[in-house]
């Protein structure tokens, strides 16, 4: 992943309490907290540039005195973290998630001062391990084996400049682009690093491709109407065979991804016999169960993927590319207006219930 990090393992502990005043019956002060507050802006990278240590522990309260018989409480650490992290305990468990700006997570609870219930003597912080676990959050996902020209097309779609090459595993590292729409509606994208057969399974870039893929809100998967192959020693895939592979992969590693809305993108329209490919392949698409005896068995999905529409582009000469837009923008408002609908449902029920 070169020097992107999506998962970064921190130690946070909570202040220690002040002590009490026995004679006086005064108590100290609390331990600090230690928050994770979700800032726009923010990298894992930077944090551990800044905290090289990755250590963060808020300060002590303060011992109880004549002056001050109820101590003050100790100073909060407040660490900045991006949007789209899931913060897990040392066992994988999902203790919490920060999604938007401002959002903030108790990660370490400052001890209770010295009181007569403690026999005035102070109470340690809470201390655990962590791991922040980034998700990219973005509207769509581009999903495609590699070489599929996920890379140019978000090049061509958006403001983003990712590294484009004739080879596999070109993209590395999650990249985020922005489509800019006439009436300044904006829409994410995020190219993912090539699914490989056996991702779900983490091989290659496995779990750290398809855990991005759960915060998008849509699908696009890319395909090559000429078929792909990874290498000479692995076996040639149709466009037919990578759009059930892809669907595949996707169910095995979370039945919940294939429910998504997802849009096909089927790329180098520009290529000899590509027409050919595209009239077969719709065919395919149209009856898939009429096809499925010509696959592999293992290949075959439990439920296929239901495209919302099937656009036929070209990155390299630029045909489809407006209608795909304006099909992604499409697909995201109807989506947007279908939670809407259902939002206004449930408070409306809400309220026939109330009275």
């Amino acid at each position: 992943y070169s020097s992107f990090i999506d998962d970064l393992r921190v130690y946070v502990r909570g202040g220690t309490g002040g002590m009490g005043y026995p004679n006086l019956g005064g108590e100290g002060g609390r331990g600090g907290d230690v928050w994770f507050v979700a800032r726009e802006r923010t990298t894992l990278k930077s944090i551990r540039e800044k905290y090289p240590q990755k250590r963060f522990v808020a300060g002590t309260g303060a011992n109880s005195s004549v002056k001050a018989l109820k101590g003050e409480k100790g100073k909060d650490c407040e660490v900045h973290v991006p949007l789209g992290i899931s913060v897990l305990d040392d066992d994988g468990k999902q203790i919490g998630e920060l999604n938007a700006a401002g959002e903030r997570f108790l990660a370490a609870r400052g001890g209770l001062g010295g009181s007569l219930a403690t026999n005035f003597l102070p109470c340690k912080g809470q201390r655990r391990t962590v791991h922040l676990d980034l998700k990219l959050i973005a509207d769509v996902g581009l999903v495609g084996f590699p070489n599929a020209g996920k890379s140019s097309l978000l090049s061509k779609i958006s403001h983003a400049k990712p590294e484009i090459a004739n080879y596999a595993f070109t993209t590395i590292q999650p990249e985020l682009g922005k489509i800019m729409y006439a009436d300044y509606k904006q829409i994410s994208v995020a190219d993912l690093p090539g699914l490989i057969e056996g991702a779900h399974a983490n091989k290659g870039m496995g779990h750290k491709f398809l855990k991005h893929v759960e915060r998008t809100k849509q699908l696009l998967l890319v395909v090559d109407i000429s078929g792909f192959q990874l290498s000479i020693k692995t076996q040639f895939r149709t466009a037919f065979e990578t759009i059930l592979l892809l669907t595949k992969e996707l169910e095995l590693y979370k039945e919940e991804l294939v429910t998504k809305p997802a849009l096909l993108a089927i790329n180098k329209m520009d290529l000899p016999c590509a027409k050919d490919n595209l009239d077969e392949l719709m065919t395919q698409l149209e009856n898939p169960q009429d096809f499925l005896h010509l696959v592999e068995e293992e290949m075959i999905p439990a439920n296929t993927l239901e495209f919302r529409e099937v656009i036929p582009i070209s990155t390299c000469t630029g045909e489809g590319i407006e209608e795909l837009k304006t099909c992604i923008r499409k697909s995201i408002d109807e989506q947007a207006e279908q939670v809407n609908e259902e939002y206004r449902k449930k408070k409306l029920l809400l309220l026939q219930t109330s009275k």
